[in-house]
Parts: structure tokens; C-alpha cells; sequence
């Protein structure tokens, strides 16, 4: 098998799954043998395309090779008829579908049905939406393979007996129901870019799948204020990646990382979605203020020249409207960076009693920065210590480490 096909296969899984799959659910109504079909098309690819080329529409061959398969297993089911349809196509509300009329976007819906637990809607995006292995999902979310085969059976299961309906939300369901969807591809995004455990920094594969979502939506849904604005916030942020990690995988502060490294053309693409996204709200989300704030990290020219003004009061109306400890401790230090350590350490201490930033090590990391900076040392490493206790990532780790050491010299 020439390496051309298998690079074009590989091409078409990454870019084609989810159509495949999605038009697939509908023809069959049934989730699992959808995905069996799916996946039984792309390893036909491999043998086929070999002998006969690639098409001109992979895309078009695979979903009617999926569909072919999944006609025939019906034929073979007896009981067709009356088991299906395992997911409900039906009764669908009057203009569900005026404007939304995808199957993939039926698809991302059905896998983030508030019906399901948010770790059972990021695994199943990943592994339905995405096309990732059961092994993939499995080490993004740091669980055994068994143990994540186990969930996603368990959430397909679930979708089938709880008949959760394979459709676009109706209208007046779409604000809230997109609001699931933003919060699960925003999940995979964060896990992406700050790995919890393992020698990395980053998770491009995660990122990147994210990045894939939040491109997808935005072209199903491109009127949504909401979806715009999460796209900007995962384009802003991601266009650092490549400075963040130094040629020796050491971490890099924002106040150190090259500039000139950053995507110049991702943080010109966020900052047009950030704009059509404030001129078609009358009120900025809370994805477009995250935005706004990555968007003024992006655009000033140095650390130095960075506004940071501008970024608690950005911080401000997300806190007022969006309140949680993890906005709080971000608003704390930008007052730091703007007033001084001073009173980065005052906002930041009433967070210290708050469970839900107990084993959040970022809190210790930033208290030790700001007591480093007010020349408190045996507290600043003190602070550098209960930071280390908390982190599993490795790249973090010595980040941490590091410095540690200087405050003990």
C-alpha cells in the first residue's frame, strides 16, 4: 500500500468522520451500527483505493460505502422494524431545522444532550464528532482504556434508552443547548493546552481536535454570537503555543516568551471573529470577554506595553456576570500586574479559603510570584512548595522547581 493512500485515508478520517457518521445515524437510526459502518468504510478505503485511486469525493465514497453496510445489516435484523428508531427522528418542532439542517451538528448536539454527564458528552464528542480511538479519548481524560470503553458504552446506552432524540434543539432550546456544546469544546480545548499529567505542556492532538470543533460550529452556526466568540478564544490562545515551551522544554512566562513566534494570521482571524461577534450581541458573553482578554494580550507589542487596565475591567463584567474562583483568581492577578504585588496578594488571599481552588496549584503559584516580587522569600518558597504538591504535569514541574531553587539561593 502506497504511502499516498494511506495519507489520503488518514486525510479523510480527520476531515470527513463526522459526516460520515452523522448521515450514517440518520439513514439507520442507530448509534452504534453507524459508528460500526463508519469505521468499517475507512479500513475499506485502505484495501480499495490502493487498486481503483483515490476519488474525487472521499468523502461522498466513504458515507455511501457506510451507508451500503449499514442497509444491508439492517436487511439481515428481523426485528428492524420494531426496534427502531433507536434515536428519535420525529417530531421534530416547526423550523428546528430552517438554517441548521446538518447531520453533524445533529450529531454534536446528540452526543451533548444535557441528558448525559459532562464527561460523558466531552468523550463521546471526542470519539463520535472527532473519530479518536477509544485509547485516544482514554488518555485525554487520564482514565484506562477498559474504563473509558466502559463510559462511552454506557452514554451510547443511554442515548438509545432514553430515546435522546437525533435533531437540532428547537429554537427557543438552541441558546442553552449551544451553551453545552461551547462548554464541552472549551473542556477539550483547556485540556488540550494545559495538560494535567504527563512530560508535555500542550496536547496538540486535543487542541487541534478542538480547534476542529470550534471551526465546524462556526460554519453550521455562523449568525451565533456565542460560537464566534469561543472560536476566537481558542484562535487568540493557541496562537502562542509555540512560544510557550523553550528549545530546552523549559516553560515560559508570558512576560518571556518571543513574540515573534506567536500566529500572526490565528490572532488577525480571532480578533475579526471577536468583532462580528460583539457587533451581533448587544451584550458581550462570556466566551467574547475571555476573548477581549486574550485579544489584548495578543495585540500589545510587548509585556511591558500590555493594558492592563483594560483586562481587569474585562475581568470585572466576566466576574459580575459569570462569577467563579478560577475568574476571581485570574482578575487577582491582573490587579497584581496593574497595582502591584500588593494587592495581587490582597485579592488573591480571601481565594485561599475556597474550596473549589484547593488543589488547583495555579493559586500557590501565584501568590509565590507575587511574594517573590515583595522580596518575601521564605513565604514565596513556601508558596512554590504547595504549588509543586498539587502539579502532575512534568514541564510544570520544573517551571516550578526552577523556581524554587532561585528563591533559595
Amino acid at each position: 500500500m502506497s504511502d499516498d493512500v494511506v495519507a489520503a485515508v488518514a486525510q479523510a478520517h480527520r476531515r470527513e468522520w463526522a459526516q460520515v457518521l452523522a448521515t450514517t445515524v440518520r439513514e439507520c437510526g442507530d448509534l452504534s451500527l453507524a459508528e460500526e459502518c463508519a469505521q468499517s468504510a475507512f479500513e475499506r478505503a485502505l484495501t480499495v483505493w490502493p487498486a481503483s485511486g483515490v476519488p474525487a469525493r472521499p468523502g461522498a465514497w466513504l458515507t455511501q460505502v457506510a451507508r451500503n453496510l449499514a442497509r444491508d445489516e439492517l436487511r439481515r435484523r428481523a426485528a428492524f422494524r420494531q426496534r427502531l428508531p433507536l434515536l428519535v427522528t420525529s417530531a421534530v418542532a416547526p423550523g428546528v431545522d430552517a438554517g441548521l439542517d446538518d447531520d453533524r451538528l445533529r450529531l454534536i448536539f446528540t452526543c451533548c444532550h444535557p441528558a448525559l454527564a459532562r464527561e460523558a458528552q466531552a468523550a463521546l464528542t471526542l470519539r463520535l464528532v472527532c473519530g479518536l480511538s477509544t485509547a485516544e479519548v482514554a488518555r485525554a481524560f487520564l482514565v484506562s482504556e477498559p474504563t473509558m470503553a466502559a463510559r462511552l458504552t454506557r452514554a451510547k446506552k443511554k442515548i438509545a434508552t432514553a430515546r435522546i432524540p437525533y435533531r437540532s434543539p428547537a429554537p427557543e432550546d438552541l441558546g442553552a443547548r449551544v451553551g453545552v456544546v461551547l462548554e464541552v469544546v472549551q473542556l477539550i480545548f483547556t485540556t488540550g493546552h494545559s495538560a494535567p499529567d504527563g512530560p508535555d505542556l500542550l496536547r496538540h492532538d486535543l487542541l487541534d481536535r478542538a480547534l476542529d470543533l470550534g471551526r465546524l460550529l462556526h460554519l453550521l452556526m455562523p449568525g451565533d454570537p456565542d460560537v464566534g466568540a469561543q472560536l476566537a478564544l481558542m484562535l487568540l490562545v493557541s496562537a502562542r503555543s509555540a512560544a510557550r515551551v523553550d528549545g530546552a522544554g523549559r516553560l515560559l512566562l508570558l512576560s518571556e516568551q518571543d513574540r515573534s513566534l506567536w500566529d500572526a494570521d490565528a490572532i488577525a482571524q480571532g480578533v475579526a471573529l471577536l468583532v462580528a461577534s460583539l457587533r451581533r450581541s448587544p451584550a458581550p458573553g462570556r466566551f467574547a470577554l475571555q476573548a477581549a482578554i486574550a485579544a489584548v494580550h495578543a495585540e500589545a507589542p510587548s509585556w511591558t506595553a500590555t493594558d492592563w487596565g483594560e483586562v481587569v475591567r474585562l475581568y470585572d463584567l466576566l466576574l459580575a456576570g459569570w462569577p467563579s474562583p478560577v475568574v476571581a483568581l485570574n482578575r487577582a492577578v491582573a490587579l497584581g500586574m496593574r497595582d502591584g504585588p500588593s494587592a495581587g496578594l490582597a485579592a488573591l488571599e480571601p481565594l485561599s479559603c475556597s474550596p473549589a481552588l484547593a488543589a488547583y496549584p495555579y493559586l500557590s503559584a501565584a501568590r509565590a510570584d507575587f511574594l517573590c516580587q515583595a522580596g518575601r522569600w521564605v513565604d514565596a518558597a513556601m508558596a512554590y512548595e504547595e504549588a509543586l504538591a498539587l502539579t502532575s504535569n512534568e514541564v510544570e514541574r520544573r517551571f516550578l522547581l526552577e523556581r524554587l531553587s532561585s528563591v533559595r539561593s
